[in-house]
């Protein structure tokens, strides 16, 4: 007999016996009796063969952590969007000597990885920098129990974290791991470049070749895996990221910038509204006007290129994309003074 047809008498009596709370998690219980998780645990075993008793066995460990709910939960009152302050966060000496050191130690491994994927070094180097800081701060949330408290307990997202709960219950079978053994962000996200599961599962690479792919323990993993994802998602090797750009403007360029974070706009719409680009742009390249806003301070235009909107594949901010880019200038500018200062004077 199935063990899902062994679970319904279980969750009819459960679902009967809900009060008007039924849609939360008791504090101090676990989620093995939650209506949504017993939808889930009836999900993996029709789609993915998993019992349905692992999988609540699995859940029962875990309950509702509310301090999730409050980092992941936005704002009521949105702050000023500021890109002197964001910038600073991760453009900062503690990152970019961290990410000299990181390179220098993994050199051979990057230079591995770009050959491989097309992926720049010092962009690779850049994102687990952002991400981790070279992984110093992976994170220490039970993975499991911050995606089913997303998932069954925050409906603004339950799909998603829904979604990525269930790629963690097949990570988990497929490495032979306890699915609690997991620690990552309040997102979820895991390892040194911070991919949620589904990433881990579509993306991530063995790249040292020991059989098993380790996103927390293995660096040369982490490295591999991020060229591959940016190279999955259109990475194009040895085309510009963006060049900054002078705007005559701003209210005129502002329909540019509305037009999106994918590249759609030609030199021709650039010139008709007075646009210039700071720097080498290809023929027939098509970019994005991003606008970098500072309270109290001239707004930062720039382009940004296919290789830029590839970047916000892996968080869709352009604050961000454009931080990965200028860490990964400032990291480049680094390890150039550094190789320049170890050759021997004549």
């Amino acid at each position: 007999m199935r063990p899902i047809s062994l679970l319904r008498p279980l969750r009819a009596l459960v679902l009967a016996g809900l009060t008007a709370t039924a849609g939360t998690a008791m504090a101090g219980s676990g989620y093995d009796t939650h209506p949504e998780a017993l939808r889930f645990a009836e999900d993996m075993a029709q789609t993915h063969g998993i019992a349905a008793s692992d999988i609540l066995g699995s859940l029962g460990r875990i309950e509702r952590n509310d301090r999730v709910i409050r980092l992941i939960t936005p704002p009521t009152k949105r702050g000023v969007r500021s890109w002197e302050r964001y910038r600073s966060r991760f453009i900062e000496p503690v990152r970019i000597e961290a990410g000299t050191e990181f390179w220098r130690e993994h050199a051979d491994t990057l230079r591995a990885a770009s050959l491989k994927y097309g992926v720049p070094e010092s962009i690779i180097v850049a994102i687990i920098g952002v991400e981790t800081i070279y992984g110093r701060n992976t994170g220490n949330f039970v993975a499991a129990e911050a995606l089913a408290t997303l998932a069954f307990d925050y409906p603004p997202r339950a799909p998603l974290f829904r979604r990525e709960l269930e790629n963690l219950f097949l990570l988990a079978r497929d490495s032979g791991r306890d699915p609690l053994s997991y620690e990552g962000s309040y997102a979820g996200a895991l390892g040194f470049p911070q991919f949620l599961p589904s990433s881990i599962r579509n993306y991530a690479v063995d790249f040292d070749g020991d059989g098993k792919i380790d996103l927390e323990g293995s660096p040369t993993d982490a490295i591999g895996s991020v060229a591959n994802y940016l190279a999955a998602h259109g990475w194009i090797a040895g085309a510009p990221v963006a060049v900054r750009a002078h705007v005559e403007d701003g209210a005129r360029a502002q329909t540019l910038v509305e037009l999106g974070i994918e590249p759609s706009v030609s030199a021709q719409a650039l010139s008709e509204h007075q646009i210039l680009p700071l720097g080498d742009v290809p023929a027939g390249t098509l970019s994005t006007l991003v606008d970098l806003e500072t309270p109290g301070a001239a707004t930062e235009y720039w382009l940004g290129f296919r290789n830029f909107y590839v970047i916000t594949r892996y968080n869709r901010s352009s604050f961000y994309a454009m931080a990965v880019f200028a860490l990964s200038e400032a990291l480049r500018n680094a390890q150039n003074e550094t190789t320049v200062a170890s050759v021997p004077r004549q």
